[in-house]
Formats: structure tokens, sequence, C-alpha cells
């Protein structure tokens, strides 16, 4: 079984993130929750904790594996969803995406001090990214139903993971479409076993997980974030077969996520696949606007068009949030 030590090639500077809390932060003003995405992420006091040894890993069984610390509640994790999909489609055959839970907001009670210290704070801050971001995001849900924590909903998406990987991603998927559109606190059970159904998945497996090893499993990753210096998120490591890595962190354009595999494995090309709108929604089931233009390859007035003339057919449906809109394929 091979070590995943941390030999990276180069770091690309970091953009737009969201930051893991530490306890030197609960002397400062700084909270996980907000970021600036036009100057940049902000940094991170240095942690007093011994990062310790790094994890073993299983093999990876494509050329590149990728390990993605990510969050349910982070607005840059969702903001970064056109490009990982794109990438999925595209070279999907080279690389393997292994998401990890980092611990965004363990409780507001670390962040008590200056003027973000209740959730209510965090509420413009999401309506003013989701502009940058160019994804729908409505800051109302810190108004109307705040979350305490984001540790219940990664407990449940590492819950989902021990029943099928893939439909771990697709709960991982709902359940931020719940909290940045739906304006839904997904660390309410309710929530958490109606996006379960929706998927798939078996909702009583995963509440008696969650209620005990998901619990766990959830510290291993923030173990293994730790041990890897994760200091925010979205944090992706790519490694090669040769334990050779580069880093991608914070909302990234999609051509450094190309850069990023062909530097590692030159010999990756960009699979072909079908843009047309039926094969985008068979193959994610829900698409915001930034997303259908990036999948399909086209200005963002010309998908405009194309889903708005979808609507008017009745082959699509049409979710719509104070800051954007969301489409489901009709038979799905």
């Amino acid at each position: 079984m091979r070590r995943f030590p941390f030999y990276p090639l180069f770091l690309f500077v970091a953009f737009h993130g969201c930051h893991e809390p530490n306890h030197a932060q609960k002397m400062n003003n700084s909270n996980p929750l907000l970021c600036d995405p036009v100057a940049g992420a902000c940094d991170m006091p240095a942690s007093s904790t011994h990062p310790g040894a790094t994890p073993e890993l299983p093999p990876s069984q494509k050329p590149i594996r990728v390990l993605y610390f990510t969050d349910p509640v982070c607005s840059s994790c969702w903001g970064i969803e056109p490009q990982l999909r794109r990438l999925k489609l595209e070279y999907g055959d080279a690389l393997e995406i292994e998401y990890r839970m980092g611990g965004l907001l363990p409780s507001w009670e670390v962040y008590n001090s200056g003027g973000i210290s209740k959730p209510s704070d965090v509420s413009h801050h999401w309506d003013e990214v989701s502009g940058h971001y160019e994804m729908p995001i409505d800051g109302d849900v810190w108004l109307e139903d705040p979350l305490p924590s984001s540790y219940p909903p990664s407990i449940a998406f590492k819950a989902a993971q021990m029943q099928d990987a893939h439909k771990a991603i697709l709960f991982l998927r709902r359940i931020r479409e719940m909290v940045f559109m739906e304006k839904k606190n997904i660390t309410r059970w309710e929530h958490l076993q109606k996006a379960a159904e929706q998927v798939g998945l078996d909702a009583n497996r995963m509440k008696a997980d969650v209620e005990g090893r998901a619990a766990d499993l959830f510290q291993e990753d923030l173990a293994l974030a730790r041990s890897m210096k994760v200091r925010g998120f979205p944090t992706l490591f790519f490694t090669d077969a040769n334990d050779q890595k580069l880093v991608l962190y914070g909302v990234r354009p999609y051509d450094n996520f190309v850069q990023t595999i062909r530097t590692l494995y030159p010999e990756a090309v960009p699979k072909t696949y079908d843009r047309n709108p039926e094969a985008l929604f068979a193959r994610y089931p829900t698409l915001t606007l930034k997303e259908y233009s990036i999948l399909a390859d086209v200005e963002k007035t010309s998908a405009q068009k194309i889903l708005s003339e979808l609507v008017k057919q009745k082959r699509i449906q049409e979710f719509r949030s104070k800051n954007g809109s969301l489409w489901r394929w009709n038979d799905r």
C-alpha cells in the first residue's frame, strides 16, 4: 500500500476560497464563511497543532488521484461545480476524485468576536459571491433558518459514502441545492432524509450510520486534512502514480484544471462527449445557467435562450431562486 506524501511540484496561488477554522481564529475577526472573491483568499493564522503523520490511502485505479477537500456549506465549492462537472466528462477516464469533508463550520461559538459573530452577518456576503461565481446563492437562509454548524451534513455525507460513492456525490449536490437555493437548514434531519431518498439512498440506514461509524469517518477526513495542511476550501490535491503532486486551491478557471492534469499525465486527452441538452441532463439531473453554458460550450446568452425554449416545450422544469435558476429534465 503506497504512502501519500506531500511533495508538491508547485502550488497554484489561492483565490476565492472558503477557509477552515482553527483555534487561533477564536482570537481574531476571521470567519470561514466570509471571503473576498476579488482580492483573493484570506490568510489563515498558523495552527499550533502538529499535523501528524499522513494516513495511508489505497492506491488509485486511474493515472491521477484527486483528493477534494470540501464542505456542504462552502460557497466557493459551489462555485467550482461547473468546472468539476466538465472535468469529469472530459477527463473522467484519467482521474479518480475522492471527496473528503473539511469541517468548515464547527459551531458559531468559534466565531465570537468583531462584526462577524452571528449567522446573519453572512447573508449579504453570500448574495455578493453569487454574482461573482455566477452561481445561484440565496443568503437569506442565514436570516430565516441559520445553520449552527456544517458538521451534521458532513457526517451525513460520510454515511452516504458508506452506502454508495456515486449516490453520495448526488446527495452532496442535492443538499447544496437545498442550502444555496432553497434556503433550507441542512443540519435538520428532515432535509437530509429527503435528499437521501431523492437520490436513492436508504435513509434509515443513513440515520443509523450518522449515529455510528460515519462520525468516525468524518473525524478521519479532518485528520487527513490537517496532515496535508489544508487551510481552506476548495482544495484539490492531484497526484500521479509517482506521488508527484499539484495543488489547486480556490475557484479556478477550467484551463487550470486541464493544465494540472496534463502536467502530471501528458498522455491525457479530453474525451468527446454529447453536448445536446438531453445528454447533458442525463448525466447531470440538474444544471444552473453557468453549468449548462460551460458543459454545452456556448455563451451564457445562448445558453439562456436554449434553456428558455426547452421550458416552453415543457422538456425541462425551472426552479427560480433570488439569485438564479436551476433546471431539471422533466422525466427525471
